[in-house]
């Protein structure tokens, strides 16, 4: 799979801030069919850095009414990265 197939999107809210200044953790949404290993590499070859850690969880969807019509939103996994102390990923924010 392409390197950029398996990220999806990295994940901005107060708890992705608070772990990337704490704990050096960085949140990215990811693709379904991908393992921890798949992630550690792709993260590793795309910004350069030392991965030590990757957790993952996979989302569930939200159940949503539109027009008397319930239907499921999709499901979606999501990627907890650690990197070694001293490297930075930028993502201009």
């Amino acid at each position: 799979m392409d390197y950029y197939q398996v990220i999806k999107r990295p994940l901005h809210s107060e708890k992705s801030v608070s772990d990337r200044d704490e704990a050096n953790s960085y949140h990215f949404e990811v693709n379904k069919k991908v393992n921890k290993i798949q992630i550690k590499e792709t993260i590793e070859k795309l910004f350069d850095v030392k991965v030590l850690d990757v957790r993952t969880m996979n989302r569930s969807g939200k159940k949503r009414k539109y027009r008397n019509k319930v239907f499921k939103t999709s499901g979606w996994k999501k990627a907890v990265v650690t990197l070694k102390e001293g490297d930075r990923i930028d993502l201009g924010y």
